[in-house]
């Protein structure tokens, strides 16, 4: 094992050790020690405070909620209703527009960024991405609903969506609502089953929002350690024709909320002022075997740039390692906000044999759960990455 190997493990060990629960002390404290670590390696980082939402389970109940009585009331108003509570729910998971959250109680979070200048021709900033916080857990993010139909992503290479079933709840009840007075016995089942549906998701809500926050190894701690290390050997020697801007945002697993904040922040808008960007997150790497994201959703499907994910392929072949394949992913990651605004964005993960994330959302989400040689691969792979930006 290598020096840079041991140092990875035990950074990824040293962030285990602090509870990140989203936009709280505990993240703030992981940027600290994130912060401590870039300096030590003569970088000068910037700690960038923000303001979200300590979780998405209140912003997703009330939209629950709203769904529960827009079926409820039933009829072809009802069924208007509801799809605008579905419409308003997609965009709230995907990042698009989460406007409840602006009236919603807020933590104080924290976002480390770094910018490490290119020398020579600088062609394009490459804007690397890993999340500071862990997520909290809950009886929905037991093994046996989390790997249902993960077999057939690993033939398919396509998640399910995670919140695909609720979907599916309020079209249906949508559709009970409207054919209810033509077809008053099937109207009533769509919207029965509905209503069971979106209980059981509100049940589900409450157990994450109770849950306790997990040690995430894998989920994100991998990712943020990749970045450190990355960051040490560019200290050293920085990289050429290509300037690269390394973002350790929280709030990721509640929304996205320390994402949206560097998305709004100077250093993004400076970047694309200058010239071409990529964004490339770095998410989940403990897993087994690497991945890339060709799309992603929480409930639908949004693609990532194919130039971005053929960036992250070539930076694995300039590594010497396999290219990963290109997976549509089945809930967020921070690159989709920038994506959303038209930055050509992707992410680098890892599922396991079974084709999921290994622990995922566990409390044995801890550093012995961890494929080592997985996540050794993916640091290969992101400095490829940097080195096939130059080009």
């Amino acid at each position: 094992m290598t020096a840079a190997e041991d140092r990875l493990r035990e950074d990824v060990e040293a962030l285990c050790r602090i509870v990140r629960s989203s936009a709280g002390e505990g993240e703030r404290r992981a940027a600290a020690w994130v912060a401590g670590q870039l300096r030590d390696a003569g970088l000068r980082p910037v700690v960038q405070p923000y303001r979200s939402p300590r979780g998405y389970a209140l912003a997703h109940a009330l939209h629950d909620a709203a769904g529960l009585a827009a079926i409820g009331r039933g009829g072809l108003l009802g069924a208007a209703l509801t799809l605008a509570v579905l419409r308003s729910y997609e965009r709230e998971t995907s990042g698009r527009d989460q406007w409840v959250r602006r009236v919603l109680p807020s933590g104080e979070g924290a976002n480390v960024v770094v910018r490490i200048p290119g020398t020579g021709e600088v062609r394009r900033t490459l804007v690397l991405v890993a999340h500071l916080d862990a997520a909290p857990t809950g009886w929905v993010w037991r093994p046996a609903f989390a790997n249902a139909g993960a077999g057939l992503a690993r033939r398919t290479r396509r998640m399910s969506p995670v919140m695909g079933a609720l979907t599916g709840a309020f079209l249906a009840g949508a559709a009970g609502s409207a054919v209810e007075r033509a077809a008053p016995r099937a109207g009533r089942a769509l919207r029965t089953g509905a209503l069971a549906t979106i209980g059981v998701g509100l049940a589900g809500l409450v157990s994450v929002a109770r849950g306790a926050t997990v040690p995430g190894a894998s989920d994100n701690a991998t990712g943020v350690a990749v970045l450190l290390g990355l960051a040490r050997a560019l200290a050293a020697a920085p990289p050429v024709g290509v300037d690269v801007v390394l973002v350790l945002p929280g709030g990721e697993e509640a929304g996205m909320g320390g994402m949206r904040a560097f998305a709004d922040g100077p250093v993004l808008a400076a970047a694309l002022a200058a010239g071409p960007v990529t964004v490339v997150g770095v998410d989940t790497l403990g897993g087994g075997t690497p991945i890339v994201a060709a799309a992603e959703g929480a409930m639908r499907t949004h693609r990532f740039d194919p130039e971005a994910v053929a960036l992250v392929q070539a930076g694995a072949r300039a590594a010497g390692e396999d290219p990963p394949a290109r997976w549509r992913i089945g809930a967020w990651t921070d690159p989709v906000l920038t994506q959303h605004r038209g930055i050509p964005s992707t992410t680098l993960l890892s599922v396991g044999d079974r084709g999921h994330y290994t622990e995922y959302h566990l409390p044995t989400d801890t550093p012995d759960r961890v494929d080592w040689d997985c996540v050794e691969r993916c640091a290969r792979i992101v400095a490829g990455v940097v080195v096939a930006a130059s080009g």
